[in-house]
């Protein structure tokens, strides 16, 4: 399982919250609690910038048109009621209605084209964010993937993305808007009645005043909503992927109590955030209560005084309505901020993860080797204190082919880890040509190296894109030459639609024998100069087995091989032997040697001549 787990110590089994805490515990799951950063709007922003040359001037001129025309009509109204309507003039009623007409058309071009042009601005946004977290997250090392669960990656380059649309298409302009709108009023009242105005624009602040530690806990809630899906989605992952195994020690009903309880986790905060949310619009909705009762109650005395018109009382109350339509928008934009912001943070989080093995400036490309090796007391832990590799010492020359022999957990998978620079040395260091591998790209070192694991990996696509992905410029009878020269060609062409023919993710059509041919064929098809084979045969039968054993020359010929397997047959021909235990060399030899000197490798071998002599 992904999570760390955590066993009670009574025979009394965990129920609800404890349940939950004792299975799933992520560690980039902690929740944040930081103040508004300016510095994640500013990130978000650089996203925006190639962007503001094309966006500005457009936008620009189409907001400003649809709040101009919004601002003048009311005073169109105020002037219909004070001049036209007293002295009955049809006509110029009619002109006036006419010239509103014709300003909310405009108004609702202006921003039709508006909202068009910035959803297609936000979308190609949040392409370039997707993009740069994806390709961030194909360069991190393994350590990185070693703590956390597939899921919780996955959150953030989906649903975490997905928060920030609504913010990057039109929330952002919508907020220049209403500022601008805003603004615009509150000229229009002073200037109209500066007292009136006045009275109104006061009780602007004490709503801010009020909502102020509203917007801290609607942060707060949001960030936990985030890590609650985030949980989900890690859960849902490993479900899957490990489906066969819970069915298999029918676990089901054990996992959906899992998953109740997170789904009630998420509901409940879900719920809190929401509410904490939607508390703006009452607090919106009586600031303008209180703005329309001093309207009216000022309004009047200012009518019977002579100071305003009815027209003009008619166009304050627009303007308030009006008024109150930003601030609410600009209410709502502060809890979409505080969202989008949560998302950020954990986008970036993981755009700010640096990899653990990374290239040298001064790195360069690794020229074509000949193969030769050199482990030069190397040491590796996993974690400080533990040791996985002490002081390995180790000279390969050129096509010869290397075994690497132990109990599980001595430093087989290891030392082949370090080759390919998955992780770096923490002592020592490795020498392939004279170069050492820290100080070439990573690129030019990985092309150079094959890799045949024991879970191989086979993508959804045809049988033709696999092997090809070994090299994608091969052509197809270089991918079925392959395919032949390891005795995967039999079974292909026996197939629906031969090398067409679709296999979904992890190949679950084919067998396991032949999803590891199909690696075999990947492998051959890059011609590495470095052979990696790790359990390569232990999921074939001895049957298969026997017809890739000649491919399997074939394969290793003139390439540098490290094999790490139990089978004698892998092993016995192999040119060195290395016996390891506890991350140290405590043998090595050829088979002839080994078997001699009946230490380690002699009992290896003869407890497994005699499992196999039990079994049949």
């Amino acid at each position: 399982m992904s999570g760390q787990r955590k066993h009670s110590s009574g025979g009394s089994k965990p129920e609800g919250e404890e349940l939950l805490k004792s299975r799933f515990v992520y560690q980039d799951d902690e929740e944040l609690d930081k103040g508004f950063d300016w510095v994640q709007v500013k990130r978000v922003g650089k996203y925006m910038k190639p962007y503001a040359k094309q966006m500005a001037p457009v936008i620009l001129i189409m907001m400003a048109v649809g709040a101009l025309t919004k601002l003048l009509n009311p005073l169109l109204i105020a002037f219909a009621i004070d001049n036209v309507l007293k002295q009955k003039d049809g006509k110029l009623l009619a002109l006036c209605v006419g010239a509103m007409f014709v300003l909310y058309v405009i108004q609702w071009l202006a921003n039709n084209y508006r909202i068009r042009y910035t959803n297609e601005i936000g979308q190609r946004i949040i392409y370039d964010l997707r993009h740069d977290l994806f390709s961030h997250i194909q360069r991190l090392s393994f350590r990185f993937f070693d703590k956390r669960p597939a899921g919780s990656i996955l959150v953030r380059v989906t649903n975490y993305v997905n928060s920030l649309q609504d913010l990057l298409t039109n929330g952002v302009v919508n907020l220049l808007i209403d500022c601008v709108q805003l603004i615009g009023i509150i000229f229009i009242l002073l200037f109209y009645n500066v007292k009136l105005g006045a009275a109104i624009i006061v009780t602007v602040p004490i709503m801010f005043l009020i909502s102020t530690r509203l917007r801290v806990k609607i942060r707060r809630a949001w960030q936990v909503v985030q890590t609650k899906t985030s949980r989900i989605n890690a859960h849902l992952n490993e479900c899957i992927q490990g489906i066969k195994v819970t069915q298999a020690f029918t676990q089901e009903k054990q996992n959906i109590a899992y998953f109740e309880q997170m789904n009630r986790d998420n509901h409940k905060s879900w719920n809190r955030a929401s509410t904490l949310n939607q508390s703006f619009n009452p607090i919106i909705e009586v600031t303008g209560a209180v703005g329309y009762f001093i309207l009216f109650l000022l309004g009047a005395y200012f009518i019977q005084s002579g100071e305003m018109t009815v027209g003009l009382f008619v166009a304050f109350a627009s303007y308030i309505g009006s008024f109150w339509e930003p601030i609410n928008r600009l209410g709502q934009m502060y809890s979409q901020m505080l969202i989008a912001m949560a998302s950020s943070e954990r986008i970036f989080e993981y755009i700010d993860e640096q990899p653990n093995v990374a290239e040298k400036p001064s790195a360069r490309p690794l020229p074509t080797i000949r193969g030769d090796i050199d482990f030069q007391q190397v040491e590796f832990e996993y974690e400080p204190g533990r040791h996985a590799l002490q002081r390995i010492d180790l000279n390969v020359k050129a096509g010869q082919s290397i075994a690497l022999v132990g109990h599980t957990g001595s430093g087989k998978t290891t030392i082949i880890n370090l080759l390919c620079r998955f992780y770096d040395v923490t002592g020592g260091s490795i020498v392939i040509d004279g170069h050492d591998i820290r100080d070439v790209t990573i690129q030019s070192l990985r092309s150079q190296i094959g890799i045949v694991l024991q879970d191989t990996f086979i993508f959804s696509g045809t049988i033709r894109d696999n092997i090809r992905f070994g090299r994608l410029d091969a052509t197809d009878e270089e991918v079925e030459a392959a395919a032949k020269a390891v005795r995967a060609h039999e079974f292909i062409v026996n197939l629906p639609n031969g090398y067409d023919t679709e296999v979904q993710e992890r190949g679950n059509v084919l067998s396991m024998g032949q999803r590891q041919l199909l690696s075999f064929a990947r492998a051959l098809l890059a011609d590495p100069r470095i052979l990696i084979l790790d359990e390569a045969t232990a999921s074939i039968d001895t049957e298969t087995e026997l017809k890739i054993q000649e491919a399997l020359k074939t394969l290793m010929a003139g390439r540098t091989s490290f094999i790490i397997a139990h089978r004698l047959s892998t092993i016995r021909h192999a040119d060195h032997i290395l016996v390891l235990d506890h991350g140290r060399i405590m043998e090595q030899g050829n088979h002839e040697e080994l078997i001699r000197h009946q230490g380690i490798y002699h009992g290896l071998i003869q407890a497994q001549y005699r499992f196999l002599k039990e079994t049949g």
